[in-house]
């Protein structure tokens, strides 16, 4: 334990992080939901709407990610180590960050329909982002780590699955299409939503490094 952990263990800790946390990952699963409707939906003026919907909560999230460093700058004693707080929020705003990102493409590049893999990497980023949330909810008491662990299990699973469709639609994107430049439009949205599930998967391990130091 280190030493900054062991005062944590004595003083007051400073809540409000908390708070912070739990609309970040509300922020997170509404946008990963709102992706997912984007991707299936067939209706132009709702494809419009949602995109002008994730750009706002994206900024709803930087928002958020903002408040949460200005705090740790001014705040003496934090509910756990300072830099987890720092990785956990800026792995957050990847993932959101990512999300609005395979969004602007689908935007800018008019795809107009998307494959069965974006829509399942869309689905997989939803997943994950819900269990990211069952997990944040739970940092506050720290009284169901076999809960959090199997939430943050669940999302190296759908990692794991992500990579997989990835790598499937790749190949087949390189092998089927003929069209240069819509295999490089299609690659890049797909490539977003990978990492996105990655960016997911990195804020599992700050959790776990959270529950580790905690023990």
């Amino acid at each position: 334990m280190s030493m900054n952990s062991f005062f944590q263990q004595l003083l007051p800790k400073e809540k409000k992080f908390f708070t912070y946390f739990e609309k970040s990952s509300e922020i997170l699963v509404e946008i990963s939901k709102l992706l997912n409707e984007l991707v299936t939906t067939s209706s132009k003026e709702r494809r419009a709407e949602l995109i002008r919907q994730i750009e706002k909560t994206e900024h709803d999230g930087d928002e958020v990610a903002h408040q949460i460093f200005n705090e740790l700058s001014s705040t003496f004693i934090t509910p756990f180590d300072r830099e987890d707080i720092h990785a956990l929020t800026s792995a957050i705003d990847d993932i959101i960050d990512f999300i609005h990102g395979a969004s602007k493409r689908i935007e800018l590049y008019k795809v107009e329909e998307c494959t069965p893999a974006i829509v399942k990497l869309s689905e997989l980023i939803v997943k994950s982002s819900e269990q990211l949330q069952r997990a944040i909810k739970e940092l506050r008491n720290m009284k169901k780590v076999h809960q959090m662990r199997e939430a943050l299990v669940l999302i190296n699973s759908y990692e794991n699955h992500a990579d997989d469709v990835f790598d499937s639609a790749l190949a087949a994107l390189f092998e089927e299409e003929k069209d240069a430049i819509k295999l490089i439009k299609m690659k890049e949205v797909l490539a977003a939503l990978e990492t996105a599930t990655d960016k997911c998967e990195d804020a599992a391990n700050v959790i776990e490094s959270i529950l580790v130091k905690s023990a």
